[in-house]
């Protein structure tokens, strides 16, 4: 009777131990059927307070989330690959990515970061690739624009993303093309309208304003990713701050004289020495983007992301988390960098090999950070006014827009010091 007694108490304790307590989300190029929307179940459980951890290069940057039967429910209504794991295959897991000879690193996920897009009402979510992806991920987000920043109601997010929007107040530069098309002459009265409520006499003094209070955002801590006219805009209505650079059909009145000479390149966040588009008709702000000046075929335009040290540098290797380092390019108002005009304090995080140009770069500013990333929509390469909208279901497994993702998660990581 005892010895049935033991045998019996042994088995419980060999099921309990075996039981499975952990839940997997691989991130790898084989196994995840939709890694776009692991990143929304992973969201899902820090919103409902559940712990979470990213391992960072291992299988591609997976999630280890606890074993909880409405998050495995959650994963098969989403159509996201999970692994069960014991607590042992946990265990082995953890211990070889501390490793020291594997670059790998864990890093704790605390809380669901609170998510604002900077984008013009009545936008719909294929204007802008990161509201798509956002949506198609299912990862909530609150849509503000120039009086809710104005207002100082960023101090209620935690992440910000810049809409392909054009800072400096000369609509988008798109006058030559577009300045007979009624939905060009609708936004520039609306624009002006929107300015004149506000309190300022051009559009430009506007934008420039909440430029001002994005940067303030930042510096107090604050996280910011743009994408496409939004990067190179936002640091050119910095720089010109003060200054007239618009010309008369922008703005009513002509240019400040000579105002190249009058640009601040100590207030812009990551370029620097960048000479201004002047002509109203050109399609380009300014030389930052290197769009008219690169000759690479659709077949051969792919970028490389770096290769950071997981353990030393986890902010960069957090944002480059990938199934592959090779992605697929795409083009925009503002496709990519010169790199001879980004500061020597940004990370450059992808490049590409054939000419050396900067498609993802990062920095600091203040206590906050920024990612700046170049094109328009990672899966539609020459992305036109009133192209059909990008059908996400097509492309779950977008490197491209996992990019944009990691980005969205990064606020949530336990912050440690980076070491370089």
């Amino acid at each position: 009777m005892s010895f049935k007694k033991s045998l019996y108490i042994l088995l419980i304790f060999i099921s309990f131990s075996a039981k499975a307590s952990f839940i997997l989300l691989p991130m790898d190029e084989t196994t995840q059927q939709n890694h776009l929307k692991a990143y929304g179940i992973t969201y899902w459980c820090l919103d409902k307070n559940y712990k979470a951890s990213w391992l960072l290069n291992y299988r591609g940057g997976s999630f280890l989330l606890p074993d909880a039967e409405e998050i495995r429910k959650e994963c098969k209504i989403r159509g996201v690959s999970f692994e069960i794991l014991s607590d042992s295959e946990e265990a082995r897991i953890l211990e070889e990515i501390s490793s020291p000879s594997q670059n790998m690193e864990t890093v704790v996920l605390e809380k669901a970061p609170k998510i604002a897009v900077y984008t013009p009402k009545g936008k719909q979510p294929w204007d802008d690739a990161v509201t798509l992806v956002l949506t198609y991920a299912e990862i909530p987000f609150t849509p503000i624009y120039d009086e809710e920043v104005l207002s100082d109601q960023l101090l209620l997010y935690d992440w910000l993303h810049l809409h392909h929007e054009d800072f400096t107040g000369q609509y988008g530069k798109f006058y030559g093309a577009y300045k007979n098309a009624p939905w060009y002459i609708e936004q520039k009265k609306d624009a002006e309208a929107l300015a004149t409520k506000l309190g300022y006499s051009k559009v430009s003094q506007e934008k420039g304003a909440v430029a001002k209070k994005i940067r303030d955002f930042v510096i107090g801590g604050g996280f910011m990713f743009a994408m496409c006219s939004a990067t190179d805009s936002f640091d050119i209505a910095l720089a010109a701050d003060g200054v007239d650079i618009c010309e008369a059909m922008f703005d009513g009145d002509a240019s400040d004289a000579n105002y190249q000479s009058k640009m601040n390149y100590n207030n812009s966040f990551a370029f620097k020495d960048f000479i201004l588009e002047r002509r109203p008709e050109q399609y380009e702000f300014s030389d930052i983007d290197m769009t008219l000046k690169r000759r690479i075929p659709m077949d051969k335009d792919y970028f490389t992301l770096m290769e950071f040290s997981a353990k030393w540098d986890p902010i960069p290797s957090m944002l480059c988390q990938n199934h592959t380092q090779l992605v697929k390019g795409f083009m925009g108002q503002t496709t990519s960098f010169d790199v001879s005009l980004i500061k020597s304090n940004i990370l450059v995080m992808g490049t590409c090999e054939l000419n050396g140009e900067a498609r993802y770069i990062h920095g600091e500013k203040g206590k906050g950070m920024f990612t700046f990333y170049g094109g328009h929509d990672p899966e539609d390469f020459q992305h036109q006014v009133g192209d059909a909208p990008t059908v996400l279901d097509l492309h779950p497994n977008s490197p491209g827009y996992r990019l944009i993702l990691n980005n969205v998660l990064f606020p949530a990581a336990r912050k440690k010091k980076q070491k370089t």
